[in-house]
């Protein structure tokens, strides 16, 4: 049993789109694939790193990306993957975003534990 020193709050975060359909949204997994997208060079290494089939990862992306209704990857074939602009920008978004509600979650968290 966790004792209240060890708990803390785990914050999901994801960003869906415009489509009410869509059950897509750039959560931890896709930014952990553009992320590895970024620091590796292809979504092949990105999805390898993640114990991920290729395949399984490219599904994930393009999904996302239809619901977003923006295209974070250039591919150029077997030269690997970059992120797009919009890729960057929303990731970064993501991040600093997530990484804000974590602070201030924990924060939150501990203040109403005592």
């Amino acid at each position: 049993m966790a004792t209240k020193d060890e708990m803390s709050p785990v914050i999901r975060l994801a960003i869906a789109g415009g489509d009410p359909e869509s059950s897509s949204q750039f959560g931890r997994g896709v930014a952990s694939l553009c992320l590895g997208v970024r620091e590796l060079g292809s979504l092949n290494a990105a999805a390898k790193s993640m114990k991920m089939a290729y395949s399984k990862a490219w599904r994930i992306v393009k999904e996302t990306e239809a619901a977003l209704g923006m295209q974070l990857l250039d591919r150029d074939g077997a030269h690997g993957s970059t992120l797009t602009d919009d890729g960057n920008k929303l990731l970064d978004a993501y991040v600093a975003v997530e990484k804000a509600v974590q602070a201030y979650a924990e924060k939150e968290f501990a203040k109403r534990m005592k």
